[in-house]
């Protein structure tokens, strides 16, 4: 029960990470700082002060670059990679002792880096659709919503982790029919007929 709990900690930590790399693992160090989350074995540095403060300043740094035009449709390059690593290391750090450590980094590595990186993929989509269809003027709106669902798929993965897993089950799905039907519609505005 404790393997598939860390592993629900880690989905959501992992989808929060594909919003934001720096928030969900800013939330990590300020819960271990508190003393209500503790980071598995080798994953202690989450508790430092100082790590905290790091991260700190790395989150506004990625919130507020994304605020300028055109900058964030770049940052996009290089933060897809960077959530999936992320997303691996924010499911490594919850993962459960129960597994043998190959088992935890096999799974850190598909579940977390792949649900971070379809996280990401999906934001990169509607940034794409949001510059194609506004000129990247409703851009600093996508980028609010992704850093505050970030914030608060974080706080509710170390609270809820289960409850999360289901709301991005639903989201996915959703996201999944929105992006189908406007490919649909598309294609049927295209047709001469």
């Amino acid at each position: 029960m404790e393997t598939i709990l860390g592993l629900c900690i880690g989905i959501g930590l992992s989808a929060a990470c594909g919003f934001r790399v720096f928030v969900p693992l800013l939330v990590m160090s300020i819960a271990s700082l508190l003393g209500w989350f503790e980071p598995m074995k080798g994953f202690e540095w989450l508790a430092m002060p100082s790590v905290c403060i790091a991260l700190a300043v790395a989150t506004v740094c990625e919130v507020a670059a994304y605020y300028i035009p055109w900058v964030d449709n770049m940052l996009d390059t290089v933060a897809t990679p960077a959530a999936m690593i992320a997303g691996t290391l924010t499911t490594m750090a919850v993962s459960s002792g129960e597994m043998s450590q190959f088992a935890s980094w096999a799974a850190a590595i598909v579940i977390g880096g792949g649900t971070a990186g379809a996280v990401q993929m999906s934001t990169v989509a509607v940034r794409g659709v949001s510059t194609a269809t506004t000129g990247g003027v409703a851009n600093p709106l996508v980028s609010t919503g992704e850093w505050i669902g970030a914030f608060l798929l974080s706080i509710l993965s170390l609270i809820v982790p289960v409850l999360v897993v289901v709301l991005i089950i639903v989201l996915a799905i959703f996201t999944v029919r929105w992006f189908r039907e406007k490919k649909k519609n598309t294609l049927n505005s295209q047709t001469p007929w």
